[in-house]
């Protein structure tokens, strides 16, 4: 019981180092989410534009559960909160939903530049970097 217990106090600086990392990269997606949802389409270059006009509604919901509740997800595994493992994991999935999405539909696809794929990609290995550090936490009895 005391072997417990010690292992759940003694969480290397790292890991808060980590946490903290997680929380300013997660409330940076909800920051280009509202940036994102709150632009006029008409302002916009027209190849963003087209890309815009072809994004069906639910990308951007994925979108916004991937933010919102990565957000959330963040902010417990800073405070060591067990349910930060599954949360992050809902925003891992909605992040595939939602760059999945961008390959799966004909519309975006042909009007995405192959270029802008760079992105998703290292947003997607970063989503999953921050799963697996809090499924860590959890395995070590960080989280309570």
């Amino acid at each position: 019981m005391n072997d417990k217990i010690e292992r759940q106090s003694t969480v290397p600086n790292w890991f808060w180092v980590a946490a903290t990392g997680a929380l300013l990269w997660e409330a940076f997606g909800c920051f280009m989410y509202v940036s994102q949802v709150t632009t006029d389409p008409a302002t916009l270059p027209i190849d963003q534009r087209a890309m815009w006009e072809a994004t069906p509604g639910w990308i951007v919901g994925a979108y916004a559960v991937a933010v919102w509740v990565g957000l959330i997800g963040a902010l417990l595994l800073l405070m060591r909160r067990k349910l930060a493992e599954p949360l992050l994991l809902v925003s891992l999935i909605a992040v595939a939903v939602q760059f999945g999405g961008v390959l799966l539909v004909p519309e975006i696809r042909s009007v995405t530049p192959s270029d802008a794929y760079t992105f998703p990609i290292v947003i997607g290995i970063v989503c999953y970097s921050i799963y697996m550090l809090a499924r860590l936490a959890r395995r070590r009895g960080w989280l309570r």
